[in-house]
């Protein structure tokens, strides 16, 4: 069985390197080239220009060309992974796939290259000779001692960074998980006995890098396979290990572990016993990080010192070294502002960065891709995980910001809080777009009250409110409920300390709350026993009555169950005093901008008043968000071509809007293709009134705007924020099942928004 399970195992990675195409990269030009102007810009003659502006400034080549923004992944293929020295070639879905891990992590093209040259100053040479086409090197998988004479000698010799990720990628994230095992373990750097095993590339870097901590040099031990490094050995000797040799007699990893705080293992399998972990100081913090079998396993550790702090290379175990953690990232921060080199206030930077985002609040995205997995800070977690999408926006920003200070940053950046900004609208996709927003949100406290309230995604949401913006989150719910899964998801927020709860269980406004009900809805056939029941079963029921007694300023409803279910109750509640729901908005973040749909849930069949009244709605939307609107009047009929339902209804509303001066812009009747496509509108109808592609579609029926809402959002990678409901005054917004804790924390600030910032 086992056999099987491997080679099925073996089979899926080899089809996956080999289908849909083989390999995992390609080119894709970044400009068209869909005509002969096209061709004459992007080559001869007008190529020529870009040439003759770098020839007479070289700085400018990260204008004119990828450079800025291109590394190269250099190997020779002599230490690959746990494979050894397989060669350039068999080297090759290795540097493949580290190029993918650029991309993905840090938005950064990549070039593999795999070099036939086992000389390192050759090697040397030929990575010096690339410097004009990237604007950084990563060294990768060159075996020891090979790799510290390329490394210096490229540094030496080229104005680009050069990183031998192997060594500083390693030790950066050693150093950030070391940092925060001290934490845990109340021990630090000056104090503690190192005793390390592996005198190669990265064990010799994390060394290094413990020292630049504050270990000192004197209580560092090191031993290889031929024992103790000490004064006077000369077998499988280096200058590197040299540095760390230990008196002048021969000792085995057995004679010096005695009383040792923290083991360093990156050697190999079987390395450390159980019996030498017996040896180390209380609270041991074991490393051991050989791959793919560590030099001791998690649960040999744990039998002899159950208080062990244990970190592995491996990812079926808690805190797993992964040099993905950095590499990305510094090389972010170092390609954006045009840094000569990687210097050590940056490496410390970027660990610093990393141990801080641990101890941070998990991010609610990396929950999500380790939902098996407690991230919560302490000894199962001192490091983030690979996805957490905030390293991009800590760990860049910091390297940026050290290079800047020390000198090596050739196009530094004026303000740093707007380019973390930058980064993290990367990978936030809603970051940019709802800034204005959550600024609006900051000119008044109000209270979000949210129905759902025990689920996770909103406990997500409430404790990134209490740290992001100026509102109050109450929630609906249990409190030992909602305390239980605040706790299981390592958030710290707790109810009551935190946030208020309404506990449909036992809450001292109960009667206030049936006995309000029962009023508003007593002529629609509510007896006060229904009442009751109500109050105590139906939380969007209880939330709606809440802002109706001024108990919270805004609802938000509807992560499990019907959208109209929902907006039934709020209608009874909070549909009066001239409010009542006309439409509902999804903001679609798409690769091109943002594109709004409406009206996606409240009106089947619109009338032409409704149409006209959400068309407006929409444009006040789009204005918060710093949008100005386009709209067109979405049917099957073009500009009166069919006779249809939809066409005479949106026809009808666009004579109402003329009628109005409403001072934007909006055409109708078209096709969405015809909204989209300013080319195909204007040989449909030259004389349209809508100049370049429309940014808000309304829709002539519900079906077709949430089909298209949905269709964007599946196929099309659009990030939704909303359904916003219009009409409503901001007393409530009903959400679908769908939505995610940032999705929640979106809503939470358009709520938050005062009305008078409406438009």
């Amino acid at each position: 069985m086992e056999e099987t399970r491997q080679e099925n195992a073996r089979q899926a990675a080899l089809d996956y390197h080999e289908f849909p195409k083989p390999g995992k990269l390609e080119i894709r030009a970044t400009k068209p080239l869909a005509n002969g102007r096209d061709l004459s810009r992007a080559y001869s003659p007008g190529v020529a220009e870009a040439c003759l502006e770098i020839k007479a400034d070289p700085a400018t080549v990260s204008r004119y060309t990828a450079r800025g923004n291109l590394v190269a992944v250099v190997s020779n293929g002599t230490a690959v992974l746990g494979l050894g020295n397989i060669g350039a070639m068999a080297s090759k879905p290795v540097m493949e796939g580290k190029a993918v891990l650029f991309k993905k992590f840090a938005n950064i093209d990549c070039f593999d290259i795999e070099v036939n040259e086992a000389d390192p100053e050759k090697l040397a040479d030929i990575v010096c000779a690339l410097e004009p086409t990237f604007g950084a090197i990563n060294l990768e998988d060159i075996k020891a001692p090979d790799c510290f004479i390329v490394e210096r000698l490229c540094r030496e010799r080229m104005n680009i960074p050069v990183f031998h990720d192997d060594q500083h990628g390693t030790a950066i994230v050693v150093g950030a998980a070391a940092t925060n095992a001290l934490h845990v373990a109340g021990k630090k750097f000056d104090e503690i006995k190192v005793v390390s095993t592996g005198g190669g590339a990265a064990g010799i870097a994390c060394l290094d890098m413990l020292l630049k901590l504050g270990v000192r040099r004197e209580n560092v031990w090191l031993c290889d396979i031929e024992g103790l490094v000490y004064h006077g050995r000369e077998a499988q000797m280096t200058a590197q290990k040299a540095a760390y040799a230990q008196g002048t007699k021969p000792a085995k990893l057995s004679d010096v572990i005695d009383g040792a705080d923290f083991f360093l293992g990156l050697s190999g399998p079987g390395v450390l016993t159980g019996e030498m972990v017996r040896k180390m100081a209380a609270h041991p913090i074991v490393f051991a990080l050989a791959n793919p079998t560590p030099e001791i396993l998690p649960d040999d550790v744990r039998a002899v010192a159950p208080d062990a702090i244990i970190a592995t290379g491996r990812s079926d175990f808690p805190n797993q070294v992964n040099n993905v953690l950095c590499f990305p990232f510094i090389f972010r921060g170092a390609l954006d502002v045009g840094a000569t080199t990687i210097n050590d206030e940056m490496e410390l930077a970027c660990i610093e960065g990393i141990a801080a985002l641990a101890r941070a609040t998990t991010s609610a995205e990396a929950a999500a891709a380790y939902r098996s997995e407690k991230l919560s800070f302490g000894p199962d977690y001192l490091i983030p995980k690979p996805f957490d999408p905030r390293l991009i926006g800590v760990v860049a920003s910091a390297v940026a910001k050290a290079a800047m200070e020390t000198g090596v940053a050739t196009r530094p950046i004026a303000d740093l809080n707007a380019y973390r900004e930058k980064l993290n609208g990367s990978v936030f996709k809603s970051a940019l777009i709802m800034r204005p927003v959550f600024e609006a949100s900051k000119m008044a406290d109000r209270r979000i009250i949210f129905a759902e309230g025990e689920d996770e995604r909103v406990l997500r949401a409430a404790n990134a409110m209490l740290e992001e913006t100026t509102d109050k989150p109450i929630l609906i719910g249990r409190p030992e409920v909602i305390a239980r899964r605040a706790e299981r998801a390592g958030l710290p927020i707790r109810p009551e300390r935190d946030f208020e709860i309404v506990n449909p269980e036992s809450d001292h406004r109960y009667r206030d709350y049936w006995t309000t009900y029962h009023e508003l809805m007593q002529r629609r056939g509510v007896t006060p026993d229904i009442a009751r029941a109500v109050m105590r079963t139906n939380s969007t029921a209880i939330g709606a009555i809440a802002v109706h007694r001024g108990d919270a300023d805004s609802l938000i409803c509807g992560t499990f169950g019907q959208y109209l279910w929902h907006l039934e109750y709020v209608r009874q509640i909070l549909a009066r005093d001239g409010l009542r729901p006309h439409g509902s908005l999804s903001l679609m973040i798409q690769e091109d901008g943002p594109l709004f749909v409406a009206d996606t849930h409240v009106n089947a069949v619109p009338s032409p008043e409704q149409i006209a009244e959400t068309v407006c709605g929409a444009v006040r939307h789009a204005r918060r968000f710093g949008v100005t609107p386009m709209v067109a009047l979405c049917s099957h009929s073009n500009f009166g071509n069919l006779d249809s339902d939809s066409g005479r209804r949106m026809r009808a509303a666009l004579e109402i809007l003329d009628t109005r001066e409403v001072g934007f812009a909006y055409e109708g009747e078209m096709s969405a293709d015809a909204a989209l496509d300013p080319d195909l509108r204007a040989r449909i109808f030259p004389n349209s009134r809508l100049a370049g592609a429309a940014n808000i579609l309304v829709f002539a029926y519900t079906d077709a705007a949430n089909t298209a809402r949905n269709m964007l959002k599946m196929k099309a990678g659009g990030l939704e924020v909303g359904p916003i409901l219009m009409g409503m005054g901001n007393k409530a917004h009903v959400v679908t099942p769908s939505i995610t804790a940032r999705g929640l924390l979106n809503m939470s600030a358009i709520a938050g928004t005062p009305v008078a910032h409406y438009g």
